[in-house]
């Protein structure tokens, strides 16, 4: 919504010893240093590890990707037909709302592209998005992977960060079962966890939750579907359990732009 894989193994080659006599031992064929395994850099800020390729295309959300998202590059601002159009003004989130162009880096796990909207994977993206870390019963059954993922940053009027996600699917049936399948595991995530989640209000297409991370941040979570999209907003807040009328009003600035 929350990843950099720093990799840096070096291979360690063991010699066994036969029962002969070092004496009798033939002399050793020259063999060749091992190759240590180092990470490649973008711009020296951003490690990269080697990749291997994963054998079949993937088709659960709810499965973390076998290979994590890169930051080979600065990402495109645009994920296929999604846009910043897609995305509300942020004057329709609330008075004194800003656009924020995120600088990325190593600790963000990605490179800035100078814009405040950039593309994601949409299989890490739907993956991250889904609550992990609580004390509930977890929840079993695989989620549909959307077709394309666009994320949008924000400065809230108290200059607090906010993040909206947009999972663009190939039809509406499979953006329904993903949000029924994300609100689902919201709803049993109970409290007492690394993630503890407060539902505050929710209807058959709409919900607002409060996450709370141990001994870290609050986030007031936003979550609409309409039509092939599903439309996840987090917001810091001083008081989180203080915005369910707030998250009303962002609804309707949703729905009039996602899909």
């Amino acid at each position: 919504m929350k990843t950099v894989v720093v990799a840096g193994v070096l291979a360690a080659v063991l010699v066994g010893c036969s029962s002969k006599s070092a004496a009798e031992q033939p002399a050793p064929s020259p063999t060749p240093s091992p190759t240590p395994v180092i990470p490649s850099t973008v711009s020296g800020t951003v490690p990269v590890p080697p990749t291997t390729l994963p054998t079949s295309n993937p088709t659960d959300a709810a499965v973390p990707p076998e290979v994590p998202e890169q930051a080979t590059a600065p990402p495109p601002a645009n994920a296929g037909p999604l846009t910043a159009h897609n995305l509300p003004a942020p004057d329709k989130l609330g008075a004194g709302w800003k656009t924020y162009t995120d600088p990325g880096g190593a600790e963000a796990g990605f490179i800035g592209n100078n814009t405040w909207t950039r593309r994601r994977d949409p299989h890490q993206a739907s993956y991250e998005a889904l609550p992990s870390g609580c004390a509930g019963q977890p929840v079993k059954g695989s989620l549909p992977i959307p077709q394309y993922a666009l994320t949008g940053s924000y400065r809230t009027a108290d200059a607090l960060p906010a993040t909206a996600l947009l999972l663009r699917f190939s039809t509406s049936d499979a953006a329904t079962a993903y949000y029924r399948g994300y609100e689902t595991r919201m709803n049993a995530c109970g409290t007492g966890g690394d993630l503890s989640v407060k539902q505050l209000w929710d209807t058959a297409t709409a919900a607002t939750a409060v996450r709370t991370y141990a001994g870290a941040e609050s986030y007031v979570d936003v979550s609409v579907v309409k039509g092939s999209t599903v439309a996840l907003l987090a917001t810091s807040s001083a008081q989180p359990d203080k915005q369910a009328d707030w998250a009303h009003t962002v609804v309707p600035a949703l729905e009039a732009v996602i899909d």
